[in-house]
């Protein structure tokens, strides 16, 4: 998360040529969304966020035996659940290094618009072991990014078993920590129609109860979705912004969402912001807020649904 910075005059051009290209349109605006419904378990949920952040796997950095270890623990959950596996390898170029790095792809089909297709994307790598550090040396990523990874297992359960209109597309991303090249790699590949990128990356803990989504400047149909949404439904504070305008921190280019982005597609990036635990062996499963995190999650798929039935009509 957050691995990339560059400057205003860029940003301000790209992201004004972008506008123009992102147009997604939502009709009619939301009606009432039972939030508080439960789409997905939570059991499973807090799960699986505490064995991909186990010291077993040793932070999941690219091109490592856990890295690996870590894969085939989603490519297992996803044919357990009858779900069919793509895996994309690719190699990219980083400190005088070639490395090798595996993306994860599952597709459930839509039953009216199959060629529209909403991306969802989690990276599941992490930073791997730090040796110099005397004590705890390994870099977990609980909250960064095995919380979004296991969301995205457990959303791809929810619409394996509640088929969307529009085909859906789960992607677990590799090497994010290395500079965004699984994202980089998946869309400079990509031959579908993508009308819209979901990105979930560090959802499972704010002390102030609050998820930012960041995109939706970009997509006015996306912003007035949210706006008319009444936050007494929502057990969790919504906020939109880190998108450039608000002077917080711009997250347009900070996750895998970028490359969407920068190709002209729409995208919702869900995060919380930086906490003391940010890429440090600190970022531990017991650090997480189990009733937020399972809040944010189930947040993000019924929004999801909604969004996949006013695609389109």
């Amino acid at each position: 998360m957050k691995t990339q910075i560059i400057s205003t005059l860029i940003l301000l051009i790209s992201t004004t040529l972008l506008s123009q290209q992102n147009s997604l349109e939502l009709n009619p605006l939301p009606s009432s969304i039972e939030y508080a419904a439960q789409t997905i378990q939570k059991p499973q949920l807090i799960e699986k966020i505490k064995y991909l952040s186990s010291d077993q796997l040793k932070g999941r950095k690219t091109g490592t035996a856990e890295n690996k270890k870590a894969r085939n623990y989603i490519v297992d959950f996803f044919i357990e659940k009858d779900l069919d596996v793509t895996l994309q390898p690719f190699q990219f170029e980083r400190d005088n290094k070639t490395h090798k790095a595996v993306n994860i792809i599952t597709i459930i089909e839509g039953t009216e618009n199959p060629e529209n297709f909403i991306a969802v994307t989690a990276h599941f790598d992490h930073v791997g072991i730090d040796k110099s550090v005397e004590r705890d040396s390994i870099y977990n990523g609980a909250d960064d990014n095995a919380s979004g990874t296991s969301a995205l297992l457990l959303m791809a359960k929810y619409f394996k078993l509640n088929p969307p209109k529009n085909s859906f597309i789960f992607i677990a991303l590799d090497a994010e920590e290395m500079g965004l090249q699984g994202a980089k790699y998946f869309v400079e590949s990509n031959k579908r129609n993508i009308v819209l990128n979901i990105n979930m990356d560090m959802i499972s803990r704010n002390k102030n109860n609050e998820i930012y989504i960041c995109g939706t400047r970009f997509t006015p149909s996306l912003k007035s979705y949210f706006e008319a949404i009444p936050v007494e439904s929502i057990p969790i504070k919504v906020s939109l912004g880190h998108d450039g305008l608000d002077g917080k921190d711009s997250w347009v280019n900070s996750s895998d969402h970028a490359p969407f982005h920068k190709s002209g597609i729409p995208f919702l990036y869900f995060g919380v912001e930086d906490h003391p635990d940010y890429h440090k062996p600190t970022d531990e499963f017991s650090r997480i807020d189990p009733d937020f995190y399972f809040n944010v999650v189930n947040f993000i798929t019924h929004t999801l649904a909604d969004i996949d039935s006013k695609i389109g009509y």
